[in-house]
This record gives C-alpha cells, sequence and structure tokens, in this order.
C-alpha cells in the first residue's frame, strides 16, 4: 500500500511563509500526478496546486497563484508545497495526494493524512 506522509506545517504570521512536504513510500516518478488541497474548517476540500511528474507542468487555483510553488525532488521522493505571503484565510489542513494515471474530475488514488497551517493575524 502506498503510504504519503505530510510535514512542515504550523503556526505563522500573515505575511509569512512555510514549506510543506509530502514523503513517498515508492519512487514518485511511478506516479502520473501529484497534488495539494487544503480543507478549512467548515468548508469542503479545494483543490490548490498539481504537477505532471513526466515533465514538470504545473498549474494552480487561482487563490494561490503567484504565493505558492509546487515542485518534486525525485531523489528524496518527495513532494514540495513552498507557502509564500500568506493570510488567515490560507489557515486549512493540507493534504498531498497521488495518482498513477490520468482520471476525470481530479480523482486521485492516494491521500496523505494532512498537516494543519495556521495563519495567525
Amino acid at each position: 500500500q502506498v503510504q504519503l506522509v505530510e510535514s512542515g506545517g504550523g503556526l505563522v504570521q500573515a505575511g509569512g511563509s512555510l514549506r510543506l512536504s509530502c514523503v513517498a513510500s515508492e519512487r514518485i516518478s511511478s506516479f502520473y500526478t501529484m497534488a495539494w488541497f487544503r480543507q478549512a474548517p467548515g468548508k469542503e476540500r479545494e483543490f490548490i496546486a498539481d504537477i505532471l511528474l513526466s515533465t514538470g507542468y504545473t498549474d494552480y487555483a487561482d487563490s494561490v497563484r503567484g504565493r505558492f510553488i509546487i515542485f518534486r525532488n525525485n531523489a528524496r521522493n518527495t513532494l514540495y508545497l513552498q507557502l509564500n505571503s500568506l493570510q488567515p484565510e490560507d489557515t486549512a489542513v493540507y493534504y498531498c495526494a497521488a495518482s498513477r494515471r490520468t482520471y476525470p474530475g481530479r480523482q486521485y488514488d492516494y491521500w496523505g493524512q494532512g498537516t494543519q497551517v495556521t495563519v495567525s493575524s
């Protein structure tokens, strides 16, 4: 069973930065796509960013474009999310996801347990 383990969350002041990590239990080059989602209290899970592993192509939600960066390190089997210019509305649990092939509607085969990001005003 594939495992994804997120880390790097914590408490940060508005305007600050964090870097989240997602370590996979197998080579991330075996995945088709990997992604980050987040879920704030009382809200539905929200797509943040994804990356096509074969080419490095990335896509971002409008709410984070220009502030967050998704990238990976194949040698470390790790996906990253750099969060800059953080605001209180970014407070949420952030989840890592991976898929082995393309699916309609942003479906993913594997999910991590999540890491909490809290931004103070």
